[in-house]
């Protein structure tokens, strides 16, 4: 199933392989400054992504341990579909540092809480600043939004009918809910907690648009700087629900497709998503993965 948005973005890749091979082409005219911020921004990601953590939890983190932690938790979620390996590495790094398993679940859902608000709210914020910034008709047909409610809404009911049928799933799901409520209460008992939470929380997605936008600027894209955002953040809102590892094939396709929605010409929006992806995926995924396995070797995860 993880395989079928891939293996469609390596078919549209075929048929449209002009386009592609035009792309890498465009990659020869960066301008190299602009790609070396755009590598800056990637690498803040990791320190918001730490903040984040941080403020997800009452305990104070080791804070390099949590730093190096978020560094290998990206290597780790190109081998299991989104977002599941930087989980898996986060959930063991903060039981090793002596949370419980349930305290440590309840922190991990309350940073994918933060973080999807912050990154919705901030989506709907500059959708409403710059309203023309996408033509929504061509990312969402018309056809398509009546078959996508129906699938949301069949999905809906079957997980309160869930809830609501079987015992354990229901007694698992409100002891898990009540250990995340009470440790949301306690983290917002300490400004400096909530702080980090909700500042690391919008800073870790401006920092990944940015780095997006720094690309588009180094290879010359006709698309307006807020633009380029706007594209950025609603190519990941809906790439989010595409259970493909690391987000590869279904991530490269939004952010073009949401590019040329915003305006600019297919080639040069593929060179744009091609070096954004190699600075922010491919680059540092061996010194990640090394990292990983350094901490395992420590048994610091």
């Amino acid at each position: 199933m993880c395989l079928l948005p891939l293996a469609l973005v390596l078919v549209v890749a075929v048929r449209h392989w002009s386009v592609l091979a035009e792309g890498i082409g465009h990659l020869r005219s960066a301008e190299w400054p602009w790609l070396l911020a755009a590598g800056c921004a990637t690498c803040l990601t990791w320190v918001a992504a730490a903040v984040t953590r941080q403020g997800a939890v009452v305990e104070r983190l080791p804070a390099r341990r949590l730093l190096a932690t978020q560094f290998a938790a990206g290597a780790a979620n190109h081998l299991l579909p989104t977002g599941l390996g930087a989980s898996a590495v986060n959930l063991r790094f903060m039981t090793v540092c002596g949370l419980t398993l349930a305290r440590s679940s309840a922190a991990l859902a309350l940073y994918l809480l933060a973080e999807s608000i912050m990154r919705v709210a901030l989506l709907l914020t500059l959708l409403l600043v710059f309203p023309n910034a996408l033509r929504v008709g061509s990312l969402v047909p018309d056809a398509a939004i009546g078959p996508l409610l129906i699938a949301l809404g069949a999905a809906a009911c079957v997980a309160v009918a869930a809830l609501f049928l079987v015992r354990r799933l229901r007694t698992a799901v409100l002891s898990f809910l009540r250990t995340a409520l009470g440790e949301a209460r306690s983290v917002h008992t300490k400004p400096a907690r909530a702080m980090a939470l909700w500042g690391g929380s919008l800073a870790f997605p401006v920092l990944q648009a940015s780095g997006l936008a720094a690309v588009g600027l180094a290879l010359g894209l006709d698309v307006p700087v807020m633009h380029m955002i706007v594209a950025y953040l609603a190519a990941t809102v809906a790439v989010a629900m595409v259970p493909t590892p690391g987000g590869i094939g279904s991530v490269e396709a939004a952010l073009i497709i949401a590019l040329v929605a915003a305006g600019g010409a297919a080639a040069v929006a593929t060179a744009v998503v091609l070096a954004y992806r190699i600075i922010t995926v491919w680059l540092p995924l061996l010194p990640g993965a090394l990292t990983l396995g350094a901490l395992v070797r420590l048994k610091v995860i």
